[in-house]
């Protein structure tokens, strides 16, 4: 979801800037958008099977592939029935059915649910819950009046805001929504002496680094969890000891540079603009951002209390307390997914909306536009496990874990671990989209992890760790590259500023998950 984006109050527009969803200048090249490049990815794939010998592993009562059982097999498809494939394969990755004898997947099939329905309702029942929530105007009010409580105390007010948003980035995927918070950052960096790359490294690295360490993220570790077949709870305490460790170096990488240019100006990586050194010591936008309401105050605290209730709904307690993962489980674990988890969002949403006493015709059509806004990423799932049935019905997603099961055979669970992060790095580029990337690449990723003796919940967090890594500086994400035209800031002034961090965040999720693969 994006909020409304501006730029900064009392600042002339510059030729060529505009909000980063503007259409692009006649002539220019741009990268497509997720849903493009997954069209392509699934026709590439189609035309690969023919080329591609299909074979299959001998599985074991889970369905888990079996090490070293890899035999080719005739598909048995003629090319009538390939076509099928392509032109149903939105449909099959919406509701496709597994038969349980051949293991081919159609809509009209009886067996289990292959496709990503469950998935895709929750992605747009948590939708509407944000849209309703940034509809009460409580979330924006609330981020205003941490930074206009904290405007004499220029550390504490970048830890506190990069917290912040990290907070929300590791529970909720909070990255678009803060393109709308540029008009009120920038000018309040400024007015305490720092430059516009302080409030650039503070919006994009505060919530990108919650991401890159998503501990409940649906959109990131929900939908990886769920095409990895595990909890979204699995694997919570290594992403949570990454989150505080990464968060608290970012947030000090960023102080760091803010103090040095307070101390001496001319060591701006992103130098100033006219009037910037001007102005005055509180920031115009600052000092009128509005008292919270007592509506406001019970909106946050639902909101919370919702995330929270999420978090314990889906933690397998007696495994993250014992570290066993065949613990018995607790009377009071839940064990939600995703189906329970859309309910949960759904109710949520309406309890907010009576909680900010929106009315019924309000709320109703604000849910109504927090789905549709949510429509696009729901799509690219579908989409994305689109692939993996033509893949799976042409006999060749175990041709390709062979393959790969052969360039990792031989190395230790922490080698392998960051071969995963490594190995996503590039994917991350393709498809910028964290729910499409996780759609298309787990289902081969997570019995590479079998095979390897690691846990699926490991090779969740290096995925998704890539995932974030690359979309912190890549030019293919609005969150980046919008972020930095709001501020007025160069893109090659923002790389060489954020790239001696990627260098030491790299070294630090590579020691994560070679120890979280080496513990499990």
């Amino acid at each position: 979801m994006q909020t409304p984006v501006g730029g900064s109050p009392g600042e002339p527009e510059e030729p060529g800037d505009g909000p980063p969803g503007a259409p692009p200048a006649k002539g220019k090249w741009t990268f497509p958008s997720a849903l493009t490049v997954l069209a392509v990815v699934t026709v590439a794939v189609w035309l690969l099977a023919f080329l591609v010998p299909s074979g299959q592993y001998d599985r074991n009562k889970s369905g888990a592939p079996v090490e070293g059982t890899y035999h080719r097999v005739d598909s048995g498809q003629s090319f009538v029935d390939r076509l099928n494939d392509l032109f149903l394969s939105p449909v099959n990755g919406l509701y496709g059915i597994q038969d349980e004898r051949t293991s081919l997947v159609a809509p009209d099939n009886t067996g289990a649910l292959y496709g990503s329905a469950g998935v895709f309702l929750f992605v747009l029942a948590i939708g509407a819950f944000i849209t309703v929530v940034f509809a009460t105007g409580a979330l924006d009010r609330g981020i205003g009046r941490l930074a206009h409580r904290l405007r004499e105390r220029g550390a504490l007010l970048i830890a506190g805001v990069m917290v912040v948003f990290s907070l929300l980035g590791t529970v909720e995927g909070f990255a678009e929504e803060t393109l709308g918070f540029y008009g009120l950052i920038v000018p309040l960096m400024l007015a305490l002496g720092y430059d516009r790359m302080t409030a650039v490294g503070a919006i994009i690295l505060g919530a990108g680094v919650g991401v890159l360490c998503s501990t409940v993220n649906p959109f990131a570790t929900g939908v990886a969890s769920s095409a990895a077949g595990i909890s979204l709870g699995d694997g919570i305490v290594l992403r949570a000891a990454m989150w505080v460790v990464l968060t608290g170096v970012t947030v000090a990488y960023v102080i760091r540079y803010a103090q040095r240019v307070r101390r001496d100006p001319d060591r701006s990586l992103s130098g100033f603009l006219p009037g910037d050194r001007d102005r005055e010591r509180a920031a115009d936008g600052a000092s009128e951002v509005p008292e919270l309401t007592g509506l406001h105050k019970a909106v946050l605290v639902a909101t919370a209390l919702v995330f929270a209730f999420m978090i314990f709904s889906v933690v397998p307690w007696s495994s993250a307390l014992t570290g066993k993962a065949d613990a018995t489980p607790y009377g009071f674990e839940l064990g939600w997914s995703f189906p329970q988890l859309a309910a949960l969002f759904l109710c949520a949403a309406v309890l907010v909306g009576l909680v900010a006493r929106m009315g019924e015709q309000r709320l109703s059509s604000t849910i109504i536009q927090g789905a549709a806004d949510f429509v696009s990423p729901a799509l690219v799932i579908l989409l994305a496990r689109g692939v993996t049935t033509i893949m799976n019905n042409s006999k060749i997603t175990d041709t390709v874990l062979h393959s790969i099961e052969g360039v990792v055979k031989g190395t230790s669970s922490g080698v392998f671990a960051v071969i995963v992060f490594l190995v996503n790095l590039p994917l991350a580029f393709l498809i910028p989209s964290t729910s499409g990337h996780a759609t298309l690449a787990m289902p081969i990723l997570a019995p590479l992890a079998d095979f390897a003796g690691v846990s699926r919940a490991v090779v969740v967090t290096a995925w998704q760790s890539a995932s974030g890594w690359m979309n912190l500086w890549v030019p293919t994400t609005a969150v980046t590259i919008g972020g930095v035209a709001l501020a007025k800031v160069g893109y090659d002034k923002y790389l060489r500023f954020v790239w001696p961090l990627l260098a030491v965040l790299a070294v630090l999720i590579c020691g994560f998950v070679a120890l979280g693969a080496a513990v499990t």
